[in-house]
């Protein structure tokens, strides 16, 4: 009757899933042309004289990075060319910031342009305020010529270039000199340099020039943004000692478990095996057995808050291969040579990979006994876009406030929701759905008893807090390096290319994730507590404690940040980061350790 009923269940449940099935491919299908309909420039092959887009993005304070707004906020003027508009491309553009503005610069293909003037502005009071600010707090400009980024400072103030007298005079840069490289018909390199130091004053009259020089190039186009790279940071001796010693972490760790399988288990197992009349004078004084398998009435008595411990469980196996799929599809296709691509790739790859989060989180809640699969479902599909999606909007007012352009467009955010409605949600309830009648049996290799064994007293560090805070020590410490690197090229002006390197510390962190949690729950249940479920998730989960008290470090002495709208988007998005890597180690925790619990319990003789 119980199979029956399943069955018409997912009968009736797949005929309106088949419509929400057919508006999510057609949404996926919409989004990813909105993504490649391209603009004639990004064929990237010119003609002759064939007219070139200079973009302005954004400018902003050089130590916040985040902190940008366009770069016509500023008294800046455009040029004589007829406007040109720019829509965002990608999800990830449109929620990454980016807000191309037509320069307005007459540039042809290949045709040099010598120095010319092409726009003036009056400084008035108001306007000399906004330069005289802009250049003391070391504002800075971001420019796209055919997709290739160029950086230059909108001035500076005291003697000369990067004095940091504040009470000294304040000067502007008016002309731009563009070197353009070139192979064949396409682009290949970009050099800007700034020239004609103006003191600033109020009342003056702001002349703008630009020129245009063009050579041919040896550089070919496959390689044109490795002069944005840094080898020789991200491929420091450092970076290759840190993964040396995580793998030498590894070794030690495997052994350590390695030991406990095969001689202290071995022990236990011989000693449970053993008649009344073998035992030793001590044991004869106990009276009785003694380890974890006085408990094996109880360690599989489902987990309190059974609905949050299956919903935090799926959405960790849908991050872990979110992950995997990520870092794969960044090392094959060098997704940082388009703007928002990594972004929108990771918002893509976690949208699909929702059914994951249903099929293992909606199987554990069967298999535990949870009866209001339902309401479990919604909560694994909202979960933790409800977490990310509420932190990002609390920052997106501040940005709105300060008038930034990482304020979220209404249209940005209606995608979002969209992708969530359309096709988060019925993925995860076919993962559900599947979950439940593929891995929906209990098959624990011991019986529950009715009534649960009390808990005795134990030393204070078998206690599970402690065990909870000391285990997420070691993984952390086989991951800080690879940390100091993504932090440096997430909030500096570094690109992080080497996502092998990634792939590798992503596989040691699960080894060592795994080892770790196995050797606590071991010493847990041999302490006759029974309670593992929750404490193998929170002792992986806890390297997050350690992620974010280093992000803290990181900001204090390893930044410049300042202000509340780049403290607020910091600590906001490394907020978001120490969650989703204790979820996923958390859940590579509770996997390992669950596999080791039924490994033990099913090799043992039970009265």
């Amino acid at each position: 009757d119980q199979r029956s009923e399943q069955a018409g269940t997912l009968t009736l449940l797949l005929r309106p899933m088949k419509t929400l099935h057919q508006m999510s491919v057609w949404l996926i299908c919409l989004l990813l042309i909105a993504g490649t309909a391209l603009a004639d420039e990004h064929e990237h092959v010119y003609e002759p004289k064939e007219e070139v887009v200079l973009w302005m993005n954004t400018v902003g304070p050089y130590h916040n990075r985040q902190e940008t707004y366009r770069y016509f906020t500023l008294p800046f003027c455009k040029g004589p060319v007829r406007s040109i508009s720019h829509h965002h491309e990608s999800i990830g553009e449109a929620l990454q910031g980016v807000e191309l503005d037509f320069s307005g610069l007459d540039i042809k293909f290949y045709e040099d342009r010598p120095r010319t003037e092409y726009c003036s502005v009056q400084l008035d009071e108001d306007s000399f305020k906004v330069l005289d600010y802009a250049i003391r707090n070391h504002y800075w400009y971001q420019m796209y010529v055919d997709d290739l980024p160029a950086w230059a400072l909108v001035g500076d103030f005291g003697e000369g270039r990067g004095d940091h007298d504040e009470g000294g005079d304040v000067f502007i840069w008016t002309h731009k000199k563009f070197d353009f490289g070139v192979n064949s018909n396409q682009f290949v390199d970009v050099n800007v340099t700034t020239g004609n130091r103006v003191k600033l004053q109020p009342g003056i009259t702001l002349h703008f020039t630009y020129q245009v020089n063009w050579k041919t190039s040896s550089i070919s186009f496959e390689n044109r943004f490795d002069k944005y790279l840094d080898p020789t940071f991200f491929q420091h001796r450092i970076h290759w000692f840190s993964i040396f010693n995580s793998f030498m972490m590894v070794i030690f760790l495997v052994g350590l478990v390695a030991m406990i399988l095969m001689r202290t288990l071995r022990k236990d197992y011989a000693r449970y095996g053993r008649e009344d009349d073998t035992l030793d004078d001590i044991e004869r004084d106990i009276g009785e057995e003694y380890g974890w398998k006085q408990v094996h009435g109880d360690v599989f008595r489902p987990p309190p808050n059974l609905m949050w411990f299956s919903t935090v469980i799926g959405v960790g196996y849908q991050l872990a291969v979110s992950a995997i799929a990520v870092i794969l599809i960044a090392i094959a296709g060098e997704l940082y040579t388009s703007r928002g691509s990594l972004l929108t790739t990771i918002i893509f790859v976690y949208a699909a990979t929702s059914p994951v989060c249903g099929f293992f989180g909606g199987g554990l809640y069967l298999r535990q006994g949870g009866k209001e699969w339902i309401k479990q479902t919604a909560l694994s599909a909202a979960l933790f876009p409800a977490f990310v999606c509420g932190i990002a909007f609390a920052i997106n007012f501040i940005a709105i406030y300060y008038h930034a352009s990482r304020a979220i467009p209404f249209t940005t955010m209606l995608v979002v929701v969209a992708i969530w409605v359309f096709v988060i949600v019925p993925l995860t309830l076919v993962g559900a759905v599947l979950g439940r009648n593929l891995t929906g049996t209990a098959d624990n290799p011991c019986r529950v008893n009715p009534l649960p064994r009390p808990i005795p007293e134990k030393k204070w560090f078998m206690e599970p807090a402690v065990i909870v805070l000391l285990g997420g020590i070691l993984p952390f410490g086989s991951i800080f390096i690879e940390m100091y690197f993504i932090f440096t090229s997430f909030w500096a002006y570094k690109i992080y290319y080497v996502f092998g390197f990634m792939l590798l510390v992503f596989l040691i962190l699960v080894v060592v994730v795994v080892c770790v949690v196995i050797v606590c729950t071991y010493f847990l249940l041999n302490a006759e507590d029974y309670r593992w479920q929750w404490t193998s998730f929170l002792a992986g989960a806890s390297i997050s404690v350690y992620i974010y008290l280093y992000s803290i470090y990181y900001f204090v002495f390893k930044t410049k940040m300042y202000g509340a709208f780049q403290t607020s988007f910091y600590f906001g998005y490394m907020l978001i980061l120490s969650a989703g890597v204790g979820v996923l180690c958390g859940t590579l925790g509770y996997i390992g350790a669950n596999v080791f619990v039924r490994q033990i319990y099913r090799n043992v003789k039970i009265d």
